[in-house]
């Protein structure tokens, strides 16, 4: 029996996964996602390193679909889940960073509603309405305060 032919590492010439891990979550959460990541570092260094290197290091970094479409997949899934508010709570903000709109977000979970069912998709949107609060207060802190052009926040 002849061994399947594996397709080329993505990974292959590209730094550590560590290090490509942390760029694409900077880039994606900001300072939340290295939040999350400090949060682990008294209980669970591995399992922190781990958290890095594979979704962001690995998955995220694979060429394919774009970070913004990447998020779109994450925020369904985890509200398809049901009981993941936290990790949906930073996935919904992360998508607002990479370019996600609320009303998308909503239309993302009113699809929820038909595939896993209202009380998910009612959970999600009561962690949407707190996550898009959080994103606000965080584009209202990072407003320069003499720019009143927006109409505030």
């Amino acid at each position: 029996m002849q061994n399947p032919q594996l397709p080329p590492n993505p990974s292959a010439g590209a730094p550590d996964r560590y290090e490509r891990g942390l760029e694409k979550l900077r880039e994606i959460d900001g300072a939340a996602g290295q939040a999350v990541v400090d949060s682990l570092a008294d209980i669970a260094p591995d399992f922190a390193r781990y958290l890095i290197e594979f979704p962001f290091g690995d998955i995220y970094a694979r060429p394919g679909l774009s970070t913004r479409d990447r998020e779109i997949a994450v925020v369904a899934a985890l509200a398809a889940l049901g009981h993941a508010q936290p990790q949906l709570g930073v996935h919904i903000q992360a998508a607002l960073n990479v370019g996600v709109t609320r009303e998308e977000i909503i239309e993302i979970l009113m699809m929820m509603s038909v595939y896993a069912g209202f009380p998910a998709a009612l959970n999600a949107l009561s962690t949407a309405r707190t996550a898009f609060r959080a994103h606000a207060g965080e584009a209202h802190r990072a407003a320069p305060v003499s720019d009143t052009s927006a109409g505030g926040v």
